[in-house]
């Protein structure tokens, strides 16, 4: 039947799949096997929204020609026009978003398989390692993903998981300055290693010399006749006293070889993602004469199965594979648990032409052969070219595989520059060392934006309003110095020394009001309290909890808490936009992939777009920032008690951390204390300013707006 099937499809598939639409036509989704993937047709789309009492319900239009003919209208207003625009693109996004679970549905139903790709246990989907067969506890697949398959399990479906950060294996590792492992099995990757990580495979040669006896393949046409003889070459080892080890590639094999096994009643253990507690009890016993023992996928397990001299004299360890691996380090992990340190043993893997990897490397020519040849049901090819055969395919894998690697890598290079220079902001904020200057040149680049962009557009209102909105003060530069002031350096230097001075004394009055609650506390009750929470908000969002050190603030006469305020408010808007971020480059890497059907590079169109996007980013964290620490002050539960000055109450501090609720309301308590400003240091410029038009500092020869004032 599969020979068949096969032919029919290379009929179609024939002179570039000329007769392919005849076939297309009538599907309502394709499923690409190899990349993973599920395509709805249009008929598909038809076909669902007919279920629905909208037939448009599913059908997505032409964005961009839908607002055209909403422009076009002549017989509405302009408000009218934007209010119809945005009832468009919000349809869209929720068609969008209906389409996107469909696909992930479909790709749950066809391409996931249970007791394969992951398993249910406890009433949740757990993913399985495709490696190592072990469960992968707490991941969840992203993108909605895991939630299709939890509807498909009929299970408590979860939400929808949000990433905070984001780096692949390769880029992890090549964070450390010194690189280097060793493995059994990694000679067959060594192109991989040289390209990815510029490191060299060195082959060890082994203590002893192997007398493992590695068979050739034995190739069955049915899986049925597989399992069959399978079964019957343990029954064989097992009463010649030798113990055996079958691997599986799922965890539904190793189940099935399992009832198999009962039926012949033959004792064995199953070392799968479902029994991973008892790893070490099975492999304990794995060695014993006579002992069966079924595991899914043997990378990293097993190194210490031990065999007496009993075992040794009847043959040792006995390997039987029913099924080769995707990869050929997988199968060569699995051999290598037999034949260790000079001991005997042997190797043998039993394959059938209804195997996934036969399946994707024309077995349907093995099949016409043996047809042809007069085979018998049970009948076996076992044949050193048909072996090379198999692993010339696991090579193709490997190749599509290390292709897919590279292209992910090449696409994380690109978020790799920007993850860089986002997490050195962070690092600054964190250890708060270089905040002064980041903060510095968040705010030139900040007033030197509005200065410009509002400057060019001769708008004077429009630049108070940007003061207020970014800077939190009215400016005292009036509309004729705006207007009749061409040099746009100038007017940007009075913009910021007016800030600055707006700024130092909104820190000043802000330390004022806590610093006599902190000195009370501190010689009333010196030593019992490390810490002081002081809710801190620009009023458009939840309090940021600031914690100051008591000790620190009072020996610097409250400039550490400005410095705390700084970098918490830094850290909460970088980690907020970050997270943002991220979802954005999915779903631009998403959009690009499309670029191929106009005959261009994906990864190009991914790089330019990117850069749009990171330069977004950094304009929007720096505005985010600059506006909240401008515009924040302190959460109080009533002005009139700053104003009256009355009596601090006693605050409510902890050494260890709270709920929100009662850190809020501590931090009200504590911020209560009102004395006379103090002075305290604040920012200051350490080197003298470049204008934009002035040559950059580094020599380069250009203008500093278009070297590292670009930057």
């Amino acid at each position: 039947v599969r020979v068949l099937l096969q032919k029919t499809e290379n009929t179609y598939m024939e002179q570039n799949n000329k007769r392919m639409p005849e076939v297309d036509a009538e599907i309502l989704f394709s499923i690409d096997e190899k990349n993973r993937q599920v395509d709805l047709t249009e008929k598909g789309v038809a076909y669902l929204s007919r279920y629905n009492e909208d037939p448009q319900f599913f059908i997505m239009n032409n964005l961009a020609d839908d607002m055209a003919e909403v422009d076009k209208r002549e017989d509405i207003s302009k408000e009218e026009k934007d209010l119809q625009k945005n009832k468009i693109s919000q349809e869209f996004g929720v068609k969008s978003k209906r389409l996107h679970a469909i696909h992930q549905l479909l790709k749950a139903y066809t391409l996931f398989e249970r007791e394969s790709e992951y398993v249910v246990m406890d009433g949740q989907v757990k993913i399985v390692d495709e490696q190592t067969g072990r469960m992968m506890e707490g991941r969840r697949y992203s993108d909605g993903l895991h939630q299709a398959l939890e509807a498909k399990e009929a299970v408590k479906v979860g939400e929808i998981t949000q990433t905070y950060a984001t780096v692949t294996l390769q880029n992890y590792f090549r964070m450390y300055h010194k690189l280097a492992g060793m493995t059994g099995t990694a000679e067959t990757e060594a192109k991989e290693f040289w390209d990815i990580y510029k490191l060299d495979v060195v082959v060890i040669p082994t203590n002893r010399p192997i007398q493992r006896d590695d068979r050739n393949d034995l190739i069955y046409k049915t899986t049925r006749e597989k399992y069959n003889a399978v079964i019957n070459d343990v029954q064989e080892l097992t009463q010649a006293g030798r113990p055996v080890l079958v691997g599986t590639t799922t965890v539904e094999i190793s189940e099935t070889l399992s009832r198999l096994l009962r039926a012949r009643g033959i004792d064995h253990n199953v070392l799968n993602a479902k029994q991973h507690q008892r790893e070490a009890d099975i492999v304990a016993e794995a060695g014993r004469p006579g002992k069966v023992t079924i595991a899914t996928n043997m990378a990293g397990r097993g190194t210490d199965i031990k065999i007496n001299d009993a075992v040794k004299s009847a043959g040792g360890l006995a390997i039987i594979g029913t099924e080769r691996h995707d990869s050929r380090r997988v199968d060569r992990q699995l051999r290598g648990r037999s034949g260790r340190q000079g001991d005997p043993g042997s190797s043998q893997f039993y394959v059938s032409l209804e195997d996934k990897l036969m399946r994707y490397f024309q077995s349907e020519r093995i099949a016409k052969w043996m047809d042809r040849a007069g085979h018998q049901e049970g009948d076996v090819i076992q044949a050193g070219i048909v072996t090379k055969s198999i692993e010339n395919a696991q090579k193709k894998v490997e190749e599509n595989a290390f292709g897919t690697r590279k292209r992910l890598l090449e696409y994380d290079d690109v978020m790799n520059i920007q993850r860089e220079a986002i997490y050195r902001k962070r690092n600054n904020a964190l250890s708060g060392e270089r905040l002064n200057l980041d903060l510095n040149t968040m705010f030139e680049g900040l007033i030197d934006d509005v200065v410009y962009v509002n400057k060019k557009q001769g708008d004077y209102e429009s630049f108070r309003f940007d003061v207020q909105r970014f800077l939190g003060f009215d400016t005292q530069i009036q509309a004729p110095d705006f207007n009749e002031t061409n040099d746009i350096n100038s007017l940007a230097d009075r913009l910021l020394e007016e800030f600055q001075a707006f700024y130092q004394r909104k820190m000043l009055l802000l330390v004022d009001r806590v610093m006599p609650t902190i000195r009370r506390v501190n010689e009333e009750q010196p030593g019992r309290y490390k810490r002081i929470i002081i809710p801190f908000t620009d009023g458009s969002t939840h309090p940021l909890v600031i914690t100051a050190d008591i000790e620190k603030a009072t020996e610097s006469n409250g400039r550490s808490i400005i410095s705390d305020i700084e970098q918490t408010v830094t850290l909460a808007i970088i980690d907020e936009h970050w997270k943002e971020h991220l979802r954005s480059m999915d779903e631009l890497k998403t959009a690009t992939s499309l670029a191929s059907f106009e005959q261009k590079d994906p990864l190009v169109v991914y790089k330019m777009e990117a850069y749009k996007l990171f330069e977004s980013l950094v304009r929007t964290v720096n505005e985010a920032t600059t506006a909240y620490l401008a515009k924040g002050d302190l959460v109080l539960e009533d002005p009139k008690d700053v104003k009256e000055a009355r009596a601090p109450r006693r605050p409510v501090t902890a050494k260890t951390s709270t709920n929100r609720s009662q850190e809020e309301q501590a931090a009200r308590r504590a911020a209560e204390g009102v004395s006379k400003p103090r002075k305290v240091e604040t920012f200051q410029r350490r080197t003298a300013k470049v204008g934009r038009n002035e040559p950059c500092h580094c020599g380069s020869g250009k203008k500093f707006k278009h070297c590292h004032g670009k930057k």
